[in-house]
């Protein structure tokens, strides 16, 4: 038996590594520079003016490496959404096609369901592996085995609900990042308290500089996760309401094209 290709697996690893690449490109040579240049600016207005107030400069909140890897896990789950709203948006073009030719007024009986079933098997596997295709021919196969209308209907609603079940399972990696944002920023968190708390008695000496960095840590990788968490979800419900609104396009297109026109004689 031909074994399917593991596709969605190494589009995953791809991607994973490409995100990786593109963020640590983009830090290595622009935002860790750029923040460099900017704390070294500010110690030297603050050496002459301990009290003169600085603008946060966003490069000093992104600079440190968790944030970077919240934007690593935020761009991979960007190409996965890309590579699922593509599926998705393949699918609903296919609604628009007719599979099945049948005219307006037209019965079909369970001794006619083999000529339906061969338009659907002449098309290419790809198109024969779409959702349409699939419901149209799952519900054909019941009615011809069954002569019940009723058994087709179920037939193609099943199909719905598990395409429904499976396109919702596909989402899980997006899941995992959505968990895994918030749970890099706050290592930062904890990274950064830590880092305060052994600069303490150096703060109690006067000297608040070791605490306030560990500080800036913290606070800096909280905002990012959150931020980028946000961003991540509202696009994730997007194509949740994508993935839902084809589910229920393809049970009414199979109701109008094929089980209105069903007959047991």
């Amino acid at each position: 038996m031909k074994k399917n290709f593991p596709f969605d697996f190494f589009y995953a690893l791809i991607t994973l590594l490409l995100s990786f690449t593109i963020v640590h490109g983009v830090y290595t040579i622009v935002v860790r520079p750029s923040a460099e240049a900017v704390l070294q600016h500010q110690q030297e207005v603050w050496a002459q003016d301990p009290m003169a107030k600085m603008p946060r400069s966003v490069m000093v909140i992104l600079h440190d490496y968790e944030p970077e890897g919240c934007f690593v896990l935020a761009l991979w789950a960007g190409f996965i959404l890309g590579y699922r709203q593509w599926l998705v948006s393949r699918e609903q073009r296919a609604l628009s096609q007719d599979f099945i030719t049948i005219k307006d007024g037209e019965v079909v009986f369970p001794d006619d369901v083999r000529e339906f079933t061969r338009q659907i098997e002449k098309l290419s596997p790809a198109l024969q592996s779409r959702f349409l295709p699939r419901a149209l021919k799952t519900a054909l196969n019941r009615f011809g085995a069954t002569r019940s209308v009723q058994h087709a209907a179920d037939a193609s609603r099943e199909e719905c609900e598990f395409e429904a079940s499976s396109l919702d399972a596909e989402l899980s990696m997006i899941r995992f990042t959505v968990w895994a944002i918030p749970a890099v920023g706050f290592v930062g968190t904890v990274r950064g308290i830590g880092a305060a708390l052994q600069e303490a008695q150096r703060a109690a000496a006067g000297d608040v500089t070791g605490v306030t960095q560990g500080l800036g840590i913290t606070f800096n990788s909280t905002l990012v996760a959150l931020t980028l968490t946000i961003i991540v979800m509202f696009f994730l419900h997007q194509i949740q309401l994508s993935q839902d609104r084809l589910v229920l396009e393809t049970k009414r297109k199979v109701d109008e094209a094929l089980i209105r026109h069903l007959r047991e004689r």
